[in-house]
């Protein structure tokens, strides 16, 4: 096993410096999100204007501080999708994979990632807001965040179809299916834009509580994942050298066993 300091000096240090910056993206967006802004979990759907404003002063500096963050540092969302895209590049799929996903996720960036960022800060900026425009600006927010997840639909699609056509064994075909588990959860949440209370609110039992536990889940898995796809790039065209981790390897041939 390479060094952290040799890693980054070798061929793959380029992959590498990426994969050590989407450890870095996830890890800040969950202290921002969950601990700096408490913008997660989400606010209720049914405040009032007055109740808006009440949730915007407690929670004035953390937004302001924590989406500072984001603004500066939110472009490393970018080497994240840009090594995603590499990963499709070497499977022996059509490269219309890789650019699809690029394309999808680099616009779903701006409603399912900027809008919140923007209307938060914008509503706390100005606590003497009339109260109606500080609701508007929480609803934006969050409906935009947790609702425009059709894009993510369809980028786990592309990502999922990938990964079980690949005969280049860049991600194990499991992975395919999480992939789908993932995609669901973008199809369960779409009823957010109307319910404000109950299950599927955006902050309800399957809107919130069940969503974000399996995205965690997905991905920790697909930063591993990314993790062993790198020591195992060869840079070459054909399948990739088999994976060293026994949970994941083929079973044997019949005759192999038999010998």
């Amino acid at each position: 096993m390479k060094s952290e300091s040799g890693r980054l000096r070798g061929a793959k240090r380029e992959l590498w410096l990426a994969w050590y910056v989407t450890v870095v993206f996830y890890g800040m967006y969950s202290v921002v999100f969950f601990g700096l802004s408490r913008t997660q979990p989400p606010g209720r759907p049914w405040l009032d204007p007055d109740q808006t404003v009440a949730w915007f002063a407690d929670r004035h500096w953390g937004l302001l501080i924590g989406f500072g963050v984001i603004f500066v540092l939110g472009g490393f969302s970018a080497v994240a999708l840009a090594l995603i895209t590499h990963s499709i590049r070497r499977m022996s799929v059509s490269p219309v994979f890789a650019y699809s996903y690029l394309i999808l996720y680099a616009i779903a960036a701006i409603p399912g990632f900027m809008y919140i960022c923007v209307a938060m800060t914008a509503g706390v900026m100005r606590p003497n807001r009339a109260p109606i425009a500080a609701q508007w600006l929480y609803d934006l927010g969050f409906l935009s965040f947790v609702g425009t997840m059709g894009v993510f639909l369809i980028g786990s699609l592309i990502w999922m179809i990938a990964v079980l056509i690949d005969d280049n064994r860049v991600f194990p075909k499991w992975f395919g299916y999480l992939n789908l588990v993932n995609a669901l959860t973008e199809v369960v949440i779409a009823p957010s834009w109307i319910f404000q209370r109950g299950v599927l609110a955006y902050n309800g039992a399957i809107g919130f509580w069940v969503n974000v536990p399996v995205f965690g889940l997905y991905t920790g898995v697909f930063i591993y994942l990314l993790r062993d796809f790198i020591q195992r790039e060869d840079f070459g065209t054909g399948p990739l050298p088999a994976p060293a981790d026994v949970w994941r390897r083929a079973r044997p041939a019949v005759e192999a066993v038999g010998a």
